[in-house]
């Protein structure tokens, strides 16, 4: 039978992290699993941060959705336009 634990503690020098558990004998093994917040910014939550970028996102979804005022371009028309390589070597 497992059993759980959880603590919240700080990452000290050196990254030293220390547990301390009643109830479990010593010797006993165990598995560790840290989760630490991320300091990564979410794109979503950055792209819905302002209520104009929210609106504009939105917007463009439902456009997209709805197939409403899309450009489309062949795999041909986007290798001439975009393509570094010359087609005459």
């Amino acid at each position: 039978m497992m059993r759980a634990v959880k603590q919240k503690g700080i990452v000290g020098k050196q990254g030293k992290i220390e547990l301390y558990s009643t109830g479990i004998d010593e010797g006993t093994e165990v598995e560790i699993i840290v989760l630490a917040p991320s300091s990564e910014v979410d794109t979503t939550e950055y792209l819905f941060s302002t209520e104009a970028n929210k609106k504009e996102l939105l917007e463009a979804i439902e456009r997209v959705e709805k197939q409403d005022n899309l450009i489309t371009i062949t795999p041909d028309e986007w290798h001439e336009k975009y393509s570094i390589c010359s087609k005459s070597l």
